[in-house]
């Protein structure tokens, strides 16, 4: 709207400015001609009057200047007059006294006069500025010729003033009318505009809200249709557009609620077969050496599977509580460093058995943050079975650290890598970067889809970085009060070229050996250049 009027007004603007200089050289031009005419016919009635005369002496001769001058203002309309003697004539001592009658000399210009004087039948003429009755300067023009008197008297400059008063009353009539007629139509603009913008984007505006509200979830809304017009026929396809979607998301959300409670269902039902079966597998197992060695290691792997099936169970009830949106977080203060430190105790047998030792290293991350324990330790304890099971063998960074609004403990293996493409599905359900590898520490191939959805809980992030030949690298962050989503963690996703380098001095043969605390902590420092002091918390805890 506020374009639409400044373009007008811009337009009228322009429109009217030129207009007014048109008018205002037309009027001019008008009355010159006008000015010109008269100023001649005065003139040549003088001038046949003059030579017609004959005159004895200066006296005769002034009173026939003087008749002549009535006659002059008779014919020119204008009793603004002056009358010089043209200079550089001979004496005579038959010529009048020069005179003026309302034009003075000074209105006259040297220019004028010089025109006048070297052209005996010539007209000329000069824009002046003229004095009014009452009191103001008002434009007008002078036009100069010559006069010859007879009997030798001489030949004399004759100028006629005529003011423009009447023509710059026209236009200032003109201008108002065009001025008042500008704003009128501004005005009038204004009001179509505002009726055709209003009949135009109330429909966009409530098409607008409601897709907004539709892309909320509110799937009722629809928009109102009037009339047969282009709007109401978008109206229309608008909400036979979000019937169509509202039909398709309820016909989704009804087949994912009977999945989930299919899934929810099977998992509850095969819990009391299953802990039949689980009871039987120990007492059977525990029986395992009085068999016979096949049946023995049968007895064995059904117990291990068993326990397996029991895991994948647990895992499947996990996934359906987050599918159907009711998973509820525990808020507790605790440590990340400390809770960290006792998921690495827990897992310090399964890590020798695969020749890996374990380091942690915790400059920050030391003061209680809010979080559900029992869900990061379960993230903390997935990830490092994940470091420890790909690791080859290599040494295992914790890292745990912390700054202003999150904490973050980061995993870092040095084992085989993956393949960027690989790194995409890497939190995906069920999926294996090598489909023919067995695991070996009994996953069940949703623990990294659960991790993520327990971070996305605490409104925090997991992310991944892997490279084949440097290894993998999980980072957690979480934040350490309610309301921060999605926090800048303390720790960088991506490491340095150097850490690869340092830890390649202790070699896979050596892998089981004692690590120094320094060598690990220069290890996981960014620049690598030194050893570096731990860090201390800002409520003066120290590691």
């Amino acid at each position: 709207m506020v374009l639409t009027l400044v373009l007008t007004a811009a337009a009228i603007l322009v429109a009217c400015f030129v207009m007014t200089l048109a008018i205002q050289s037309d009027l001019f031009q008008s009355r010159l001609s006008q000015v010109l005419a008269d100023a001649r016919r005065g003139t040549t009635s003088a001038q046949g009057a003059l030579d017609a005369a004959e005159v004895a002496d200066r006296v005769e001769t002034q009173q026939l200047l003087t008749s002549v001058r009535g006659s002059i203002v008779r014919q020119s309309s204008t009793e603004l007059m002056a009358v010089f003697r043209v200079p550089g004539q001979p004496l005579s001592a038959l010529a009048p006294q020069p005179f003026t009658t309302g034009l003075t000399s000074e209105q006259v210009s040297p220019a004028l006069r010089k025109a006048v004087e070297s052209s005996t039948g010539g007209q000329w003429w000069q824009s002046v500025s003229l004095p009014s009755s009452n009191g103001r300067q008002v434009a007008g023009i002078v036009v100069g010729q010559q006069l010859q008197l007879p009997s030798g008297a001489g030949a004399y400059e004759l100028y006629l003033g005529y003011d423009l008063a009447g023509a710059e009353e026209t236009l200032g009539f003109v201008q108002r009318t065009l001025w008042l007629a500008g704003l009128a139509l501004i005005a009038l603009i204004g009001g179509i505009s505002w009726f055709v913008l209003r009949s135009v984007t109330t429909p966009i505006a409530e098409a607008a809200d409601t897709s907004a509200r539709l892309a909320a979830g509110e799937l009722e809304v629809r928009l109102p249709v009037h009339g047969e017009d282009e709007l109401a026929t978008l109206g229309r396809s608008f909400n036979a557009m979000a019937d169509s979607i509202q039909g398709q998301i309820l016909k989704l959300a009804d087949l994912s609620l009977v999945q989930q409670r299919f899934v929810s269902d099977v998992s509850h039902e095969l819990r009391t077969p299953l802990t039949t079966i689980r009871l039987a597998s120990e007492m059977i197992n525990d029986q395992r050496d009085t068999f016979a060695p096949a049946t023995g290691r049968a007895a064995e792997l059904l117990h291990d599977q068993v326990e397996r099936f029991e895991l994948l169970l647990t895992d499947l009830l996990e996934i359906s509580r987050y599918d159907a949106g009711s998973v509820q977080l525990e808020w507790e203060s605790r440590s990340l460093t400390q809770l960290t430190e006792d998921v690495v105790a827990s897992m310090e047998q399964l890590a020798e058995q695969h020749g890996s030792i374990v380091r942690v290293l915790s400059p920050g991350g030391h003061t209680p943050s809010q979080m559900d324990a029992r869900r990061v330790r379960r993230v903390v304890r997935n990830l490092l079975g994940n470091a420890i099971e790909h690791g080859e063998g290599r040494p295992i960074i914790v890292t745990v650290d912390s700054n202003r609004q999150a904490v973050a403990i980061g995993v870092r293996d040095f084992g085989m890598g993956m393949r960027p493409e690989d790194v995409e599905h890497v939190f995906d359900r069920f999926w294996r970067a090598d489909p023919s590898r067995k695991r070996s520490i009994g996953g069940t191939g949703l623990g990294l889809s659960i991790a993520l959805g327990d971070a996305r809980l605490h409104n925090g992030t997991l992310g991944v970085w892997s490279e084949p030949g440097r290894g993998t690298h999980f980072v957690l962050t979480l934040p350490r009060r309610a309301g921060v989503i999605e926090p800048e963690s303390p720790i960088r996703l991506e490491p340095d070229e150097s850490e690869d380098a340092d830890v390649a001095m202790f070699g896979t043969a050596t892998a089981t050996a004692a690590i120094d605390v320094e060598s690990l902590v220069e290890l996981n420092r960014p620049g690598g250049s030194g050893p570096e002091e731990p860090k201390a918390e800002a409520s003066g805890e120290q590691q």
